[in-house]
């Protein structure tokens, strides 16, 4: 049987968020120039909802695309018998910008890896930064997120469950114990 943990609720989610705002604020000497990416699914929702934290507190707006990186998966070659080429959808220039990528849940590092390599085939940002709400652990690659909204130690065996209003009806964020 599995166990369910709930790690954050949506009060301890809101907090995470907003201070991962405030310190993208610090750290850029405010919002200039600044540009949100979220990795498709949950990244892009919580770009969105950083962007609007950034704004309340900024009074500036700042973009939000979204990537979706599944051609620049490095398992893509499981996946399918022959790679498909994908037109990205950002359509602000990133050339110059700080770019700040944004995802839910960082693990091995894989996914953050093909988002850069999505983002040099598009533009050359100034800088790429990472934003992330969960830190997990287990790095196959030398990544590490910028922004953090919390660090939760975890074994391969568990999954952390994140899941967002405006894709799931909830806010919330769990571990899953495989039992």
């Amino acid at each position: 049987m599995d166990e369910i943990k709930v790690l954050m609720d949506e009060a301890a989610m809101n907090r995470a968020v907003t201070r991962i705002a405030h310190e993208i604020i610090e750290a850029n000497k405010g919002a200039k120039d600044l540009i949100l990416i979220g990795i498709e699914t949950r990244g892009v929702p919580l770009a969105k909802i950083l962007s609007n934290k950034i704004k309340s507190i900024e009074n500036s707006e700042v973009p939000v695309e979204s990537i979706n990186i599944t051609f620049y998966r490095d398992d893509l070659e499981k996946k399918f018998d022959q790679p498909f080429t994908e037109a990205h959808s950002i359509t602000s220039d990133i050339n110059g910008k700080g770019v700040i990528l944004v995802d839910d849940v960082i693990f091995t590092g894989r996914t953050v890896r093909a988002a850069m390599d999505a983002l040099m085939d598009i533009g050359r940002p100034s800088f790429i930064k990472l934003a992330t709400l969960i830190d997990r652990g287990h790095r196959e690659l030398p990544i590490r997120p910028d922004f953090v909204g919390k660090n939760i130690p975890t074994s391969k065996k568990e999954i952390v469950q994140v899941r967002l209003k405006e894709v799931d009806s909830e806010s919330v964020v769990r571990l899953v114990s495989k039992g």
